[in-house]
């Protein structure tokens, strides 16, 4: 039997490739609304950091987020970032 390829991406956090599942999608609408993007469904552009709140500091402090969502965050929105995170560390990877 064929094995599945497993889509990788790299978090903007760290730069280190892992499976697209054990990220998450950080996405800008095209009203131009950041917002996380657990499923990966939501329209727009997207950029994927680790599950780890550490690493979207990080993104957040070099400014990689804005670099790849190419928009200017502001406080609220990466504290709202933050919170989100939080609440989803809680969750089991592939239990979105």
């Amino acid at each position: 039997m064929k094995q599945k390829k497993i889509p990788m991406r790299m978090c903007v956090g760290c730069r280190e490739m892992k499976p697209k599942r054990e990220l998450i999608r950080v996405v800008r609408s095209p009203e131009g609304e950041v917002s996380m993007d657990p499923v990966g469904k939501k329209p727009g552009r997207g950029a994927y950091v680790c599950r780890d709140v550490a690493c979207l500091q990080r993104a957040i402090k070099q400014r990689q987020l804005e670099r790849q969502l190419e928009v200017k965050l502001t406080d609220e929105v990466a504290a709202c970032l933050q919170q989100t995170l939080e609440q989803l560390q809680a969750q089991p990877v592939g239990d979105e």
